[in-house]
């Protein structure tokens, strides 16, 4: 019988918290939320994009797809991606938080993409 994954998702970490294991992939810490409201289980600074990819992109939309190619490049050269997608797995629901305004262009989302990819699995 084959082994289902986990459910990953993804949310604003300033939305309610609505359950699942929650990890903040931010490698800042998000503006005006306390570690109360946050209700984490870990932050994993290392899996967000590094300092110098996160300046470069600034949010900014026209580099959105770039930012996501040399995004995906860092988190295929890092080797706690593979033992965290195996957590996942493990896990029945998993939500990756992010502090960005934008909804669909973020770490978060990269990030879940990469790790429901193929390439995590091979």
């Amino acid at each position: 019988m084959a082994e289902e994954q986990g459910s990953i998702r993804v949310r604003r970490v300033y939305a309610p918290d609505d359950g699942g294991y929650r990890v903040l992939v931010d490698r800042l810490w998000p503006r005006g939320v306390s570690k109360e409201r946050a209700h984490l289980n870990e932050w994993l600074k290392d899996l967000a994009p590094s300092t110098e990819l996160r300046r470069w992109f600034g949010h900014r939309p026209d580099r959105w797809d770039g930012f996501v190619s040399r995004y995906r490049d860092e988190l295929a050269a890092n080797p706690e991606v593979g033992d965290f997608a195996l957590a996942c797995a493990s896990r029945a629901d998993t939500v990756l938080l992010y502090g960005a305004r934008n909804e669909q262009q973020n770490e978060a989302v990269v990030l879940r993409r990469f790790l429901l990819g193929p390439e995590i699995r091979a």
